[in-house]
């Protein structure tokens, strides 16, 4: 009876420590990757910074976009998403939305300062 019992305790005990991977899925675009991005660069030149886009469309040649999604072990999900448009080969537009990954509001707000005890 007492061996159950300690291997149940041992068995709860150790069903806290289950570590769970990050789940990273695209490319990881950045602020500062896009803000390299200045119009008139060539589709190679894009590639080369940001690397290849996760996703081409045959009947868009002209724009490419570019996903990130991370959802870190217990915290709340990072998702970006950016499209690049070309005419004539060459940049025209940069779009985007979300939060750029490593810069969601949890991580790049700055701190609010301590009230100081007794004053």
């Amino acid at each position: 009876m007492i061996l159950r019992l300690a291997l149940l305790l041992l068995a709860f005990a150790a069903s806290g420590c289950v570590y769970k991977i990050d789940i990273q899925q695209g490319n990881y675009v950045t602020q500062d990757l896009v803000d390299r991005l200045k119009p008139g660069m060539t589709k190679a030149e894009v590639k080369g910074i940001l690397g290849t886009p996760l996703l081409t469309d045959a009947f868009h040649a002209d724009r490419w976009d570019y996903f990130f999604s991370n959802k870190p072990h217990r915290m709340q999900e990072e998702r970006a998403r950016v499209s690049i448009f070309f005419k004539d080969e060459k940049l025209v537009e940069v779009q985007g939305s979300g939060p750029a990954p490593g810069t969601s509001p949890a991580r790049s707000a700055p701190e609010t300062p301590r009230p100081t005890p007794g004053r």
